[in-house]
C-alpha cells in the first residue's frame, strides 16, 4: 500500500473516533458551555474542536508511522497502546460532558495521561518521530486535567 493511503487510513480512524465522540457529546458540551462554572484560562468553546482535530491528525500520523515499520512485538504493543488510549479518550468526553461526573472524568483523564506517556515510550522504541508527534497531545491533556480539576472544584 502506498504511504499516503496508510496515513489517510490512520488519520481517518483517529478523526472518526474524535468526531463520533464529539457528535455523541454535542448536547452535553452545549449545556456545559452555558451552565458550568469554568476555571481561569478556559479557552473559548471554538478552540476545542480546532485543537482536537489537529491532535487526532497527529495521533493518526504517528500510528501510521508505527504501522509502516517492520512487524514486531514492539510495533504490535505500540499499536495496542494507541488503541487503548484512543478508547479512553473517546469515553472521557462522555463521562465529562454527558454524565457531568467531573471527579470520575478527572480520574479517567489521569489514567488517559498515563496511557499517553506509555504510548509515547512504546512509539519511541519503534519510531522516534511518531513518539514526538504525540507530545502536543500529552501537553493538551495535561491542560485538560487542569480544566477538569477546576470544573470539578467549582461545580
Amino acid at each position: 500500500m502506498k504511504a499516503w493511503k496508510t496515513y489517510a487510513i490512520w488519520i481517518l480512524i483517529a478523526e472518526a473516533v474524535g468526531g463520533l465522540s464529539g457528535w455523541l457529546t454535542r448536547r452535553g458540551a452545549q449545556q456545559y458551555a452555558e451552565t458550568i462554572a469554568k476555571p481561569p484560562l478556559s479557552p473559548p468553546a471554538w478552540v476545542f474542536p480546532v485543537v482536537w482535530t489537529l491532535l487526532f491528525a497527529l495521533m493518526g500520523i504517528g500510528a501510521a508511522r508505527i504501522w509502516m515499520r517492520q512487524p514486531s512485538l514492539r510495533r504490535t504493543r505500540a499499536l495496542e497502546l494507541f488503541a487503548v488510549q484512543l478508547g479512553f479518550n473517546f469515553f472521557w468526553s462522555i463521562i465529562f460532558f454527558n454524565f457531568q461526573q467531573f471527579g470520575l472524568a478527572l480520574l479517567w483523564l489521569l489514567i488517559l495521561w498515563a496511557l499517553i506517556v506509555w504510548m509515547i515510550l512504546a512509539f519511541r522504541r519503534v519510531d522516534r518521530p511518531a513518539a514526538l508527534l504525540q507530545i502536543p497531545y500529552l501537553l493538551w491533556v495535561s491542560f485538560a486535567a487542569y480544566l477538569n480539576l477546576g470544573v470539578w472544584l467549582l461545580n
